[in-house]
């Protein structure tokens, strides 16, 4: 009877040990009640209780595929020397992929786990229904309506929108910009966030607006005097401030970034969600975030 207890700790030791990157399956967790929205978690798990098919076929594939942004500073940027993305929206992306194959963020990273694709405003949500990226991890504003396709996660940072004007504008707040001319990204809630804190307040502050495609091209638009002022999240404009130019006091349209998955992965989602809550129970959110210096 001993020897055949031995046997069993010894094997069940054994067990406990072989858990190398990408043989171990992500546990599994009650959806949080945007997924549960999308479908039964019986749909999204296997009956044995391991993996959801949607999260196997990532294992099985052998990377991760995530949409981040390549132009926002601290944020998501990509090294124009090395081709690699750095910032804390890509460290997240390498937190999750450790989770789904089972060893940590670091080795993720170095085993290339995690395979970026740059993407913008206008293409994060067409990427992201057509199957072409599995995430996407790009300062994605959670809101009603982009929840009625997208499952989203806990927020993981939450910003306001912001104003950056040149200092020779003489633009000195809100109030100043009436009839100038505001850039703002494509398919950005800029526009629609400044004219409702306007309304609210009460103030008489009738801009246009201009669309640009890209960050860069925005804040080369506001060097250049091509438009009075950039605006979009106060986070972004930190990236792109100089000598020449600053961020007024003035925020608006608070709003909360999520991780965002196609609407029928919804063991991805609840993956990815039991990921961001650790993260912000435990303090490595945080952490994370200092390192990269986000306020």
């Amino acid at each position: 009877m001993m020897k055949k207890m031995l046997s069993l700790a010894l094997t069940f030791a054994m067990a406990a040990t072989l858990t190398a990157c990408g043989s171990k399956a992500p546990e599994t967790t009650a959806a949080p009640a945007d997924t549960k929205a999308a479908g039964s978690s019986a749909e999204a798990t296997t009956a044995a209780g391991g993996a959801a098919k949607d999260v196997q076929k990532i294992v099985d594939r052998g990377v991760l595929k995530v949409g981040c942004k390549s132009d926002i500073p601290k944020f998501s940027l990509q090294n124009t020397a090395t081709g690699q993305y750095e910032g804390f929206e890509d460290d997240l992306a390498y937190e999750i992929a450790g989770s789904i194959f089972g060893c940590s963020a670091a080795e993720a990273k170095e085993k290339k786990l995690v395979e970026f694709q740059g993407v913008t405003a206008k293409t994060r949500g067409p990427l992201l229904e057509n199957g072409e990226i599995d995430l996407v991890i790009a300062t994605f504003t959670i809101t009603p309506e982009r929840k009625e396709t997208y499952n989203f996660s806990t927020p993981y940072y939450t910003d306001a929108v912001g104003l950056l004007v040149n200092k020779d504008s003489g633009i000195k707040s809100i109030e100043n910009l009436d009839g100038k001319i505001i850039g703002v990204a494509q398919s950005s809630t800029t526009k629609d966030g400044f004219k409702k804190y306007v309304d609210e307040k009460g103030l008489k502050v009738n801009p246009q607006f201009q669309e640009f495609d890209g960050y860069p091209a925005l804040a080369q638009a506001l060097a250049t005097k091509q438009i009075d002022c950039f605006s979009v999240d106060r986070a972004i404009l930190a990236g792109y401030v100089n000598d020449g130019n600053q961020i007024l006091e003035d925020r608006f349209a608070e709003q909360d970034y999520g991780v965002a998955a196609a609407k029928d992965n919804t063991g991805l989602a609840e993956a990815v969600e039991k990921k961001v809550t650790s993260m912000l129970s435990d303090g490595s959110m945080k952490k994370l975030q200092d390192q990269w210096g986000l306020q």
